[in-house]
C-alpha cells in the first residue's frame, strides 16, 4: 500500500480515475501479447480505449452503439483465439448485452475481458439511468465468470494486464470520477487475491473498488476512539479470498463491508454467503441498500447513499456495541 500521510485530507492525495489505468494497461497487455484486441461501443473517450486505438488501429475494433452486438463479435474473436477486450459503460454492458454475456461467453467459457467503466453512483449528475449498481450482482451469478474491482488506476492498469493472462471470462469495474491512489506499482495484484492493507484487532473492514479508500480512511477515524480496524482490500469479489477474510474474521469476530454498489448479491452479500457458511459472525454492509441512483455532485451522492468513510466508522462502532456481550461460539 501507498505510505499516505494524510488519508483524511484529499487535497492532498494524488487521484486519477480507474479508468486510466485501464487505458494504459490495455496499452501493456497488447505490447506483451499479439492476441490482445480491444472492441468499444462508440465510448473510447470516456472509457480510455483511444489510448490503444491509436497505438494498435488495426487490432481495434469501433462497434458504434451496440452492446449486444460487441459482446458476441467478442465471443466469436476468443474462439478464434484472440484476447478481446469489450468496453463501455457498464450501465449498458454488462447492463444492457447481460443475456449475449451469459449465452455468448460465460456459457461458452471464452476468455472475453468485459470492461464496465462509471460504474457507481460517483457517476454524478448522469443519474439513476447511468449509475449502475447491479452488475456486481449480475456478473456474481454468472457461471466461469471473474468479477474484478481495483482500488485504484495503479491497480486497474495491474489488473488489465492479469486478465490478459487468465483462461476465463472476466469482468473489471471502473469508476468514472478522480480517486485516492492509494497503492504502487510495485504493490502486489493477483486474480483471486485479497490484501490486508491495515492491520487491525478489534473489527475487520472488507472493502473492494475505490471504497478501500474509504475504509482505510474509516480506520485512521477508528483509531482515535480506541478501536483498531484491519482493512481488507478484496479487489477480486469472484472468486472471493475466502481464507485471507475467515482468518481475519476468526481473529477479530466483527465484520463490516463496503461497496458502492448494491448489497443484495455484491461484495456484502458474498461475503455474508461466506460467513454464514464457514464462520458466523456478526456483520455490518454498507453499500446502496435496495435504491436506485439520483442526480448529485459525486461526493454529494457518497454522503446522501452513506458511503463515505464516516459512514462505515459508523457501523464499526454500532456493531461493536450492538454485540459486545455476545459470547462467540468458537
Amino acid at each position: 500500500m501507498r505510505l499516505v500521510e494524510n488519508l483524511l485530507d484529499l487535497k492532498s492525495l494524488e487521484q486519477k480515475p480507474t479508468r486510466e489505468g485501464y487505458g494504459l494497461g490495455l496499452v501493456r497487455a497488447a505490447d506483451e501479447n499479439q492476441n490482445v484486441v480491444a472492441l468499444c461501443a462508440d465510448l473510447v473517450e470516456s472509457t480510455r480505449t483511444e489510448i490503444f486505438a491509436k497505438k494498435y488501429p488495426d487490432r481495434f475494433v469501433e462497434m458504434g452503439v451496440a452492446e449486444q452486438n460487441m459482446a458476441s463479435v467478442a465471443a466469436g474473436m476468443a474462439l478464434m483465439g484472440k484476447i478481446p477486450y469489450i468496453s463501455s459503460y457498464a450501465m449498458f454492458s454488462p447492463g444492457r448485452n447481460w443475456e449475449q454475456i451469459r449465452t455468448t461467453i460465460a456459457l461458452n467459457d471464452q476468455p472475453v475481458k468485459i470492461v464496465g467503466s462509471h460504474a457507481g453512483v460517483s457517476v454524478g449528475p448522469d443519474g439513476a439511468t447511468h449509475q449502475m449498481l447491479e452488475d456486481i450482482a449480475l456478473m456474481r451469478s454468472l457461471p466461469n465468470m471473474v468479477v474484478i474491482a481495483p482500488a485504484d488506476s495503479e491497480e486497474a492498469a495491474k489488473a488489465t494486464l492479469a486478465m490478459a493472462a487468465d483462461e476465463r471470462p472476466n469482468y473489471m469495474r471502473l469508476a468514472r470520477e478522480a480517486t485516492p491512489i492509494i497503492t504502487t506499482e510495485h504493490s502486489p495484484f493477483t486474480i483471486g487475491k485479497a490484501y490486508i492493507f491495515r492491520p487491525g484487532t478489534d473489527i475487520t473492514i472488507v472493502a473492494t473498488g475505490t471504497m478501500t479508500y474509504q475504509a482505510l480512511a474509516a480506520a485512521t477515524t477508528l483509531i482515535k476512539d480506541h478501536i483498531s480496524a484491519e482493512v481488507i482490500h478484496a479487489p477480486t469479489i469472484k472468486p472471493l479470498d475466502k481464507d485471507v477474510i475467515l482468518d481475519s474474521a476468526s481473529r477479530t469476530r466483527h465484520v463490516v463491508t463496503a461497496e458502492e454498489a448494491q448489497i443484495n448479491g455484491g461484495l456484502g452479500g458474498a461475503v455474508a454467503e461466506l460467513l454464514s457458511e464457514e464462520l458466523p459472525t456478526p456483520l455490518a454492509r454498507i453499500g446502496v441498500k435496495d435504491r436506485f441512483g439520483e442526480s448529485g455532485k459525486p461526493e454529494e451522492l457518497l454522503k446522501h447513499f452513506g458511503l463515505t468513510h464516516s459512514h462505515i466508522a459508523m457501523a464499526a462502532h454500532h456493531l461493536l456495541m450492538k454485540h459486545k456481550h455476545r459470547k462467540p461460539d468458537w
